[in-house]
């Protein structure tokens, strides 16, 4: 009797034990890594099918590695006072917004919790391991006392056909103490088999919300490469945008300056009437190119801070910029772009990924049109269970086929109630007329986009040529200007007028 009670007691403290080890052996940082290195492989495999390259990726920031507790609003407050001074061409502008942009994190991490539902889609499709035990221990009003375990271990698979299978082993280990001395452990070994012959069946059905979940992920990773490019554009055009401005600060500036020079030398010439008048018309112009100046400056601090919010880097950062970048673009002048509005269309559904992805959905819409369609009929399940099942000790190598007892059978249930499933299917296919308009006016929305940047182009080119003519002429209308005022064959709002078209 002792050593049956020493054998069950420790039974019970060894799958405690164990039990015990498994919730404290996987920390936190375990299935952070896990999931990590799960979703960054996914997300990689997946760029290399659809792109044919990949690049690294990863959604890790300064406070990725840090226990969320210890991170508190105090520190990101002080955290967005501090600054550095930056020297930023294009190509480091583009690296500082890539590293710190708000925006540019969001959309990494709108990838990453797509894959991560991809893994959860594909573990239902997995083995699914289960172990777990019941100790309890029972005192009954006449002082008998008894211990019991039972542990309890399987498997379950979930099958691409609909099916469903099972594996379970369970220990009932029952011991008394006190009273009538006995003892009695139960194995209890059961396979079960579910296979749907109508509805539900096949991987069509069956894995569709897997196949969604892989779909998903595509259109992710499109949009987010998609999102690239009109970051990237959109950056390079902000920083133009700060050099034109910064240009426009420096030319405010220097109209201002011959501004003050002009009313000098009309106040240095002779008191007479008609030099009052001129000294009045320099002394208005001087003061309205100074207030152009000082809302020039104003207009370029605020976009250089809010240049600053789309980088993510603080506003307390003293950031300068190249001017050379505009140097170079003055240098480079034009490209001429020839391209016809059909091709450009092509080109367009060709390559534009958003475009790829309205196509793809169109083609989900009919997808789920099948499975709507499916739940409308019959449930027909044919099962099948087989039970092994022993008393005392017991050998798991050699089993007694006697002992086996097997059940197999058919389950109808007729599709007498289907009005859900009916609304489904007809909403169903109301989504699949919706999507088709939405890809129409997708395909005319990115066409027109074409055809009005073709345009565009042509207009700006045309606009750049007479901007540049103008500042020649407008350079010479304030020479020419200042001589004949000079000459006394001009008047002052004549010069006034040359320089502001100039500026």
């Amino acid at each position: 009797m002792l050593r049956d009670l020493g054998m069950a007691r420790s039974v019970w403290i060894t799958g405690s034990l164990v039990l015990l080890g498994m919730m404290l052996g996987c920390s936190r940082k375990y299935y952070h890594d896990k999931a990590d290195k799960e979703v960054y492989g996914i997300v990689q495999q997946v760029e290399q099918d659809v792109f044919g390259r990949t690049n690294t990726f990863n959604i890790d920031t300064p406070f990725s590695n840090r226990d969320p507790q210890s991170v508190v609003p105090l520190e990101i407050v002080e955290g967005r006072l501090e600054g550095e001074e930056l020297q930023l061409g294009i190509e480091q502008a583009l690296r500082t917004a890539v590293e710190n942009s708000r925006r540019y994190q969001n959309e990494k991490e709108r990838v990453y919790l797509t894959a991560l539902t991809l893994t959860g889609e594909r573990f239902e499709f997995s083995p699914q391991f289960f172990a777990g035990m019941v100790p309890t221990y029972t005192r009954n009003a006449s002082g008998e006392q008894s211990a019991q375990i039972n542990p309890q271990v399987g498997v379950t698979q979930m099958l691409k056909s609909g099916a469903g299978l099972g594996v379970t082993l369970v220990s009932d280990f029952l011991r008394f103490y006190t009273g009538d001395p006995r003892r009695s452990a139960i194995s209890t070994l059961s396979v079960n088999l579910v296979q749907p012959l109508l509805r539900g069946a096949g991987k069509s059905v069956a894995a569709e919300n897997l196949t969604q979940a892989e779909r998903n992920l595509i259109y992710a990773i499109r949009t987010f490469a998609q999102f690239q490019r009109e970051f990237n554009v959109d950056i390079v055009l902000n920083y133009f945008r700060l050099l034109q401005q910064k240009d426009t600060v420096r030319n405010q500036y220097a109209s201002y300056l011959s501004r003050v020079a002009s009313t000098k030398r009309f106040k240095a010439r002779s008191g007479d009437r008609e030099a009052a008048v001129d000294v009045g018309q320099a002394l208005q112009a001087e003061l309205t190119d100074k207030n152009r100046y000082v809302n020039a400056v104003a207009n370029y601090l605020n976009s250089l801070d809010q240049f600053k919010i789309d980088l993510g880097i603080p506003l307390g950062t003293k950031l300068h910029l190249d001017d050379r970048e505009l140097s170079l673009l003055d240098q480079n002048g034009l490209i001429p772009i020839h391209l016809d509005p059909v091709r450009g269309y092509r080109i367009t559904v060709e390559n534009q990924l958003e475009i790829l992805n309205s196509i793809d959905r169109m083609e989900d819409r009919q997808r789920q049109v099948n499975v709507a369609a499916d739940a409308l009929k019959a449930d027909l399940n044919i099962f099948a269970d087989a039970t092994w099942q022993s008393e005392g000790p017991t050998d798991y190598t050699q089993f007694d086929l006697d002992e086996i007892r097997v059940s197999t059978g058919i389950e109808l249930d007729l599709p007498i109630n289907r009005l859900r499933q009916r609304n489904n299917y007809r909403a169903s296919l109301v989504t699949f007329e919706v999507s088709i308009r939405d890809l129409s006016l997708a395909l005319d929305e990115s066409r027109n986009r074409v055809e009005r940047g073709l345009r565009s182009l042509v207009q700006f080119e045309k606009n750049y040529d007479i901007e540049r003519n103008a500042v020649e002429l407008a350079e010479e209308r304030v020479s020419s200007s200042e001589l004949l005022l000079q000459a006394g064959r001009a008047i002052v709002r004549d010069l006034v007028d040359s320089q502001d078209q100039l500026v």
